[in-house]
């Protein structure tokens, strides 16, 4: 007869299963989700940042390695295409007011894009970054999946690339409400696509928990972003980086 297993062996046993690291994960979600809430949204109180904290932290305790936490939350990986898709109802419903401002919005993307990008190469530049992570950095404000795939392109390192992605948009999540109010920018469609372009998803995010106007202008913003990104990147490395 077996006795009471040990919290050792309990563990032992749920890291085992697939669904362990799906369910915390989404356990962590609501609990950081919560607390946003709790807080009235507050910019501070970011759910993704405190949901990335939590998993951080269990996962040090634990001593759980990331190829084992990702293999049983690839699921939510794979949920990211479909969520990407779906912002498209926004932008329908937003679909006259986005005609009536296609010219200003062009210009903010060439803007908005070009000026990430090299303030991040010549930033790195200045502070004798080795070229292998000005590659990884150039794209980082791109959403994720496009960031990636142009760092490997261009000889980055896609890993480096995601983490900056994330870092990125976490950062610009936090700061775009005060920074916005701080320059007395009411517009909830400039706001929206200031902070998709610059921050991607998780920026596109605290749009949407704002404003929905807000959310769909950072959605359009944060998918012509990936694209200019892809396009002029190349051209302006080998203008700012010519060695």
């Amino acid at each position: 007869m077996t006795g009471t297993p040990t919290p050792f062996e309990l563990w032992a046993y749920l890291s085992a299963t697939p669904l362990l690291w799906l369910t915390v994960t989404l356990v962590a979600w609501l609990v950081a989700d919560a607390i946003s809430m709790r807080t009235g949204r507050h910019p501070m109180a970011n759910p993704v940042l405190i949901a990335i904290l939590i998993l951080g932290a269990l996962l040090s305790l634990t001593r759980t390695s990331y190829r084992t936490y990702f293999d049983g939350a690839q699921f939510v990986h794979f949920l990211l295409g479909p969520a990407t898709v779906s912002l498209a109802i926004p932008l329908y419903r937003a679909r006259s007011v986005i005609a009536r401002s296609l010219a200003p919005l062009a210009a903010a993307l060439v803007a908005g894009s070009v000026t990430a990008i090299s303030m991040t190469v010549l930033l790195s530049r200045a502070f004798d970054l080795p070229r292998t992570a000005i590659l990884s950095l150039a794209p980082k404000s791109a959403t994720a999946p496009v960031a990636m795939g142009i760092s490997e392109a261009i000889g980055g390192q896609p890993a480096l690339t995601a983490a900056m992605c994330i870092l990125t948009g976490i950062i610009g999540a936090l700061l775009v409400t005060p920074l916005m109010n701080a320059l007395r920018i009411r517009n909830y469609a400039a706001r929206g696509f200031a902070v998709g372009l610059t921050s991607h998803g998780i920026g596109t995010a605290r749009a949407f928990s704002v404003d929905s106007l807000a959310g769909a202008f950072a959605g359009i913003a944060m998918g012509l972003n990936a694209l200019m990104t892809a396009l002029v990147l190349p051209a302006l490395l080998r203008f700012l980086m010519p060695d």
